[in-house]
C-alpha cells in the first residue's frame, strides 16, 4: 500500500481529518519563512493527540544547526526530521534518535547518483524552486524518481501531486509514499476536506489497480 504523508499541517482538526482517512505521517514546518509555518508549541497540541503508528515529521529548510533542530523536534514531538536545503547541517550526530528524511530537489541537473552520497532513512523528491523550498505545487520527472525508486532506500514522491495526478504517479513510479500540500489546500496551511477524501481515493484506486495486475 502506498503511504500518504500530508504535509503543512497547521491545524489540528485537519490532523484529524487527515489520520481518519488513512494518513500514514503529517508534516509541520518549522521553516519560518514557510507560509505553513507552526510553532514547536503549536505543533506539540496537535502532536499529543495523534494515534499509535501515526508519524509526526518535523520538517526544516537551510538549517544548519542540528542541535537546534533535534531540541525543536523533542519540543514538538516529532519523531521523524524532513531536511531541505539549500543548506544542511554537516554534524548529523544530534539527529541519531529520529528517522532522517533527505529532501533532494529534482531539476535538469538531477543526478541519481547523488543520492548513494547521502545519507538518509528515505528520500523526498520533489521540485527545484529556488523561490521556495517546498509546497511550490510544481510536479517533477517521475521517470526520473522511477530509476530512484528501484535504488534501496524508500523514495517519497513529491512536488505538485493532485487527487487528479497521484494515480498516474503511483502507477508510474510505484514510490514508498506520496506527499501532498498544495493539491489538498484551499489556501496555505488550510486543508480542504473533499480534496483530502478525493486524494486519499485516488491512491487506493491506484493500489488497487496494482494489485489486479
Amino acid at each position: 500500500m502506498t503511504r500518504v504523508k500530508i504535509c503543512g499541517i497547521t491545524r489540528a482538526e485537519d490532523a484529524r481529518r487527515a489520520v481518519a482517512l488513512g494518513a500514514a505521517a503529517l508534516g509541520f514546518n518549522f521553516y519560518s519563512a514557510s507560509p505553513r509555518y507552526v510553532t514547536p508549541q503549536a505543533a506539540r497540541s496537535i502532536t499529543d493527540c495523534l494515534p499509535p503508528f501515526v508519524t509526526a515529521v518535523g520538517v526544516f529548510a537551510d538549517e544548519v544547526d542540528s542541535g537546534r533542530i533535534a531540541a525543536i523536534a523533542r519540543q514538538a514531538k516529532v519523531s521523524t526530521i524532513q531536511l531541505h536545503g539549500p543548506r544542511f547541517p554537516e554534524d548529523l550526530t544530534p539527529l541519531r534518535k529520529f528517522a532522517l528524511i533527505r529532501a533532494v530537489p529534482v531539476g535538469q541537473d538531477f543526478d541519481l547518483s547523488r543520492l548513494q552520497t547521502l545519507t538518509a532513512t528515505a528520500f523526498l523528491l520533489d521540485a527545484c524552486d529556488p523561490q521556495r523550498i517546498g509546497g511550490s505545487g510544481r510536479t517533477i520527472d517521475w521517470n526520473l524518481v522511477r530509476q530512484a525508486a528501484g535504488q534501496g532506500t524508500p523514495i517519497i514522491l513529491a512536488g505538485g501531486l493532485t487527487p487528479e495526478n497521484v494515480s498516474e504517479a503511483i502507477r508510474l513510479v510505484a514510490p514508498y509514499a506520496v506527499d501532498v500540500a498544495t493539491g489538498v489546500e484551499s489556501s496555505p496551511g488550510i486543508k480542504d476536506e473533499a480534496k483530502l477524501r478525493a486524494f486519499f481515493d485516488a491512491v487506493r484506486q491506484a493500489d488497487g489497480e496494482a494489485k489486479d495486475k
